[in-house]
């Protein structure tokens, strides 16, 4: 699947993989085979499950269950064995750098696309919709496409 449509449904669901906030660790483990950190805070009351680009965030009640998540894409544009990587494992193809009107294009192709909420945050516009617990970052500077993201581009898309 191309990454365009993952994250497009994403944002519209609140849902990656099938994990969503409430989703278990063994849930996670289940949807997401691939390489994976896990960084436990000093208490042991939360934990982030860190792919690389891809990341879950976990809070320790009964079991551990999912509290947020995001997409790192900024990491990509200098990362192409981890797109390659995460290509071979969950089989999508992530772009090195993925602008916003692709993005909001493809959410226009849903059935019953989210209502977004756009909030200027000076270097960064933030794209929430509310409904779904789902914010993307896109790049507000002006600068063009280098070795960084430029105008436009997708900066991570989180839920939580």
């Amino acid at each position: 699947m191309s990454a365009t449509k993952l994250i497009a449904s994403f944002i519209a669901t609140g849902r990656l993989y099938g994990v969503s906030i409430g989703s278990t660790l063994a849930d996670l483990q289940q949807k997401i085979n691939f390489d994976f950190v896990d960084v436990v805070d000093d208490g042991g009351d939360s934990m982030r499950r860190d792919y690389g680009f891809v990341e879950f965030y976990l809070n320790s009640d009964l079991s551990w269950s999912v509290s947020g998540g995001a997409i790192e894409l900024h990491k990509l544009v200098a990362r192409d064995d981890m797109v390659n990587r995460w290509r071979a494992a969950m089989r999508d193809e992530f772009p090195k750098y993925l602008a916003w009107d692709e993005l909001s294009d493809e959410l226009s192709k849903l059935s019953n696309p989210p209502v977004l909420r756009i909030i200027d945050q000076g270097d960064f516009l933030e794209y929430r919709a509310a409904a779904t617990k789902v914010s993307i970052l896109v790049n507000n500077d002006h600068e063009e496409r280098d070795e960084c993201l430029g105008h436009g581009d997708v900066w991570s898309v989180s839920l939580g």
